[in-house]
């Protein structure tokens, strides 16, 4: 079992500097204001040999505050979970009545404890941390998460418990696993994916976007049977991109559960345009995007955009209506009607009315979602793909181009996710959108695609005999001028007379 490793402390102290040194990644906000965390944001770190899951959690602190007290309740039923527990002060303000109450909850919890004491640039770090011992803990560890001082001494001490000693780093410099490098071997991909998991074990990264307020944290956590994530009825309570593992019927997906997106004149707030990039950011890196609509509401423009966002980013789609139960008929008759009208465009995605706060139809979305990943992946053989084509040419042939016919010769697979057909032919070019778009849908409905844009693209040959035509003999050339000189005096008799009249 992989340990799973929970840093915890007010806010403010340097939590999610950590959580992006021992990740390698910059999936955490990171500003210097207390409260941009209010969900557990979970990552895969590696020292050595060793892997463990880091998980960043919300500032704890005392407040009156109905938001701030159910993101003090999901940090503590984080903690709950945890192997091991990273309790972060901040050194530069010594210790606080908040770390004194946070250190005797914790002497509660029968689980190993560190004590790490950040900020400690610029001082000894024995001699900045002396204070703290007098919280009782027998582990305290004096870093500078922001410089990467002292990682790799805390984490050998947090994994002792899980970590054989032969696992772990030896012959390494201090820290030097810990030192983000823009130019290194490796690219940034391969060292956010610090456990290699086998390629056909690989999660399904699903994310779960859409307006403020329209229940994509509820349905987090209906789908995961807990309150992982904070769900509170407040518009802008999520504001990072928070990616929870989770397993179902054997297979493993990530979801991502992400800040609502509203329109860019209604922005006045900083943080709130970073989590609205780090959202656009989740739909480039997922496998599927859940769109979720909020159905008292009907659905807006804002809710379309989105769904051309995705259309563009080509990722197999599942469109949710939310908050479906307590509608009347007529309003159901009315947004279906807008559906079809609306939404014509994304015709390929499934659509699911739910409630996400009781449960109605939330368990179809996960195996449709499998579904629309499993359509997506697909690579289909060139033989397949050409005879689809000559039977779409002959239901309905390609318009012509000057008289000229437009000649569609065979097709291949251009790759997956979304699934891509390169046709070759002649004056390929020339063929309109709507043609295009005919082939997309005729070959997404004769494979059997749903849940997945399918894209189409053209490529003409070119000529060989293009730059090797023979000249023009003298009596040819001659010829030539002559017509073309006739043509010139006959316009221009044409034009004499039309004047006189």
């Amino acid at each position: 079992m992989v340990p799973v490793i929970v840093i915890i402390g007010r806010p403010n102290v340097g939590k999610s500097t950590l959580y992006n040194k021992l990740t390698k990644s910059r999936d955490a906000l990171v500003m210097d204001r207390p409260g941009v965390t209010r969900d557990s944001q979970y990552g895969r770190g590696k020292l050595g040999d060793a892997p463990y899951w880091i998980v960043d959690t919300a500032g704890i602190e005392d407040s009156l505050d109905a938001l701030d007290k159910a993101v003090a309740e999901a940090a503590w039923h984080t903690v709950a979970q945890a192997d091991s527990i990273l309790f972060m002060v901040d050194a530069t303000t010594g210790m606080t009545a908040a770390d004194q109450k946070l250190a005797q909850a914790l002497r509660q919890i029968e689980k190993p404890i560190v004590v790490v004491v950040n900020k400690v640039d610029g001082h000894d770090p024995n001699v900045a941390s002396a204070e703290f011992h007098r919280f009782g803990f027998e582990h305290v560890q004096g870093i500078a998460a922001n410089a990467g001082r002292g990682l790799q001494q805390l984490m050998t001490m947090a994994l002792a418990p899980y970590v054989t000693p032969p696992e772990l780093i030896e012959d390494q410099e201090p820290d030097s696993e810990f030192v983000w490098e823009e130019d290194a071997d490796v690219n940034a991909d391969e060292l956010a994916d610090v456990v290699e998991l086998p390629k056909e074990k690989k999660p399904i990264k699903i994310a779960i976007i859409g307006r403020p307020n329209v229940g994509k944290s509820t349905l987090i956590n209906r789908l995961l049977g807990e309150e992982r994530v904070v769900a509170f009825d407040q518009p802008g309570t999520t504001r990072d991109s928070i990616m929870i593992p989770h397993e179902y019927r054997g297979q493993q997906f990530e979801l991502v559960d992400t800040a609502g997106i509203r329109r860019r004149k209604n922005i006045t707030d900083k943080l709130e345009t970073f989590a609205i990039i780090k959202a656009l950011q989740a739909i480039e890196q997922c496998n599927v995007v859940l769109l979720v609509i909020d159905a008292q509401e009907g659905i807006v423009d804002k809710d379309v955009a989105l769904l051309n966002t995705v259309l563009e980013a080509g990722k197999a789609l599942v469109i949710c209506l939310n908050k479906w139960d307590g509608l009347d008929v007529e309003k159901k008759d009315e947004i279906k009607k807008d559906l079809d009208r609306k939404l014509r465009f994304c015709d390929y995605a499934k659509t699911y009315f739910i409630s996400a706060k009781f449960g109605t139809n939330v368990g179809h979305l996960l195996p449709e979602a499998k579904s629309a990943y499993d359509n997506a992946m697909q690579i289909f053989h060139t033989n397949h793909l050409t005879t689809l084509l000559e039977q779409a040419v002959t239901a309905h042939s390609p318009p012509r181009n000057n008289g000229r016919p437009v000649k569609l010769r065979y097709a291949h697979c251009g790759g997956h996710n979304p699934p891509v057909v390169v046709i070759h032919g002649n004056q390929t070019d020339a063929l309109p959108a709507t043609y295009l778009r005919y082939l997309s849908h005729f070959y997404r409905k004769a494979l059997n695609l749903t849940g997945t844009p399918l894209r189409v693209i053209c490529k003409t040959g070119e000529n060989p005999y293009a730059n090797k035509r023979n000249p023009l003999t003298p009596r040819q050339q001659y010829k030539r001028d002559r017509v073309v000189e006739h043509r010139k005096k006959s316009d221009k008799k044409k034009k004499n007379q039309s004047a006189r009249t």
